[in-house]
């Protein structure tokens, strides 16, 4: 089974260093969101930022054994403004 820490440990490993949360939606261990924090995206679309996050769980997502994860990027000062 995926755990939060799985997922977050991948987006990690991808995004050094990125801020990341993930819950488990469902209590299934297969729907998740996440909240990723990173200077990475910086300069990159929201389509880019998602591939970004995407990409170290693709081979997860492929087979179906992780079925959904719901995505929040933001930019250290996107993350900066919503905090108000």
């Amino acid at each position: 089974m995926i755990t939060t820490q799985w997922i977050s440990d991948q987006i990690r490993t991808a995004l050094p260093d990125a801020q990341v949360v993930v819950n488990d939606t469902t209590g299934t261990g297969d729907h998740f969101e996440a909240r990723v924090i990173s200077a990475a995206f910086v300069g990159k679309s929201l389509v880019q930022q998602h591939q970004a996050v995407y990409a170290p769980l693709q081979a997860k997502l492929s087979t179906g054994e992780l079925h959904a994860l719901a995505l929040k990027t933001f930019t250290p000062e996107q993350w900066a403004k919503t905090q108000g």
